[in-house]
Order: structure tokens, then C-alpha cells, then sequence
């Protein structure tokens, strides 16, 4: 199929479909005249590429884990099952707190001290002065 084909039929713009080819995440066969052309291997190759992108793995991550003999497949599959289960921690904690706060018998939460115990331990979450910080991407 051509590349407005996959991307109709996968629900994206055909310039992402463009750039994983130039990424190498999802490299299109090539036609005689040069057309991208994409097989099932191909679309089976952008769900994965979208499940991963789900679960929060950038394409760099994902071009590393797509072939089994990529060198830091399973670094990178580590780091990721531990960021995961790092937010999971974090949710599960949230949704603590917010249940203890649905049944609070205190008029401020802050008057608490369960609720203040789960404003004091952020899991895995940096502070700047009393005050979180937002989770870092990067860019400073």
C-alpha cells in the first residue's frame, strides 16, 4: 500500500510516516520510481511503534528494542519496565490520597496528619523548597 493508505488506515498524518522512515523505526520498501511502499510487516511495525510510544518510549528507545539483536534492547527495556512501575508507585500513592481525602473528617486536609504524610512523601517526586518540581524532559 502507498503511504496515504497506511496512514488513513492507521490514523495518522503521512509525515510522521515519513519521518520513522527517515529514523529508521519504519523503513517503507521502495517502489521503481522511488514511491514508499508498506507491506502488513510494515503495519504490524507501526502499531508496535505506537504501542511503544503508548508507554511512553521515545523513537530512539523504540528503534532500539524493534530487533532482537540491537545492542541496547534490553537496557533500554529495563530502564522503561522500571520507569513504569516507578509511575505505578506514584498512582497507586495518589489514589490513596485522594481516597483518605473523600472520608477526611478534618475541615482542611492540611490539618491532617494522614493527609499531611502523603504531601510529605511524593513518591519519586524531586522537591525545590517545599514545593515539586515538575518531572524534568530534558529541556531546561
Amino acid at each position: 500500500m502507498r503511504i496515504g493508505e497506511l496512514a488513513e488506515h492507521v490514523g495518522i498524518a503521512e509525515h510522521v510516516l515519513r519521518h520513522w522512515d527517515a529514523q529508521g523505526v519504519v523503513v517503507a520498501d521502495r517502489s521503481a520510481s522511488g514511491h514508499r511502499r508498506y507491506t502488513d510487516e510494515h503495519l504490524r511495525r507501526v502499531e508496535v511503534v505506537r504501542a511503544c510510544q503508548r508507554i511512553g518510549m521515545s523513537l530512539s528507545q523504540i528503534r532500539q528494542v524493534l530487533h532482537r539483536g540491537s545492542a541496547d534492547r534490553t537496557r533500554v527495556l529495563y530502564e522503561q519496565l522500571h520507569h513504569l512501575r516507578e509511575q505505578q508507585r506514584r498512582l497507586s500513592r495518589a489514589e490513596q490520597f485522594l481516597t483518605h481525602v473523600i472520608g477526611c473528617r478534618h475541615d482542611l486536609i492540611s490539618e491532617c496528619d494522614e493527609c499531611s504524610g502523603f504531601a510529605q512523601d511524593p513518591v519519586g517526586s524531586p522537591r525545590v523548597s517545599g514545593l515539586r518540581r515538575p518531572a524534568s524532559r530534558g529541556v531546561e
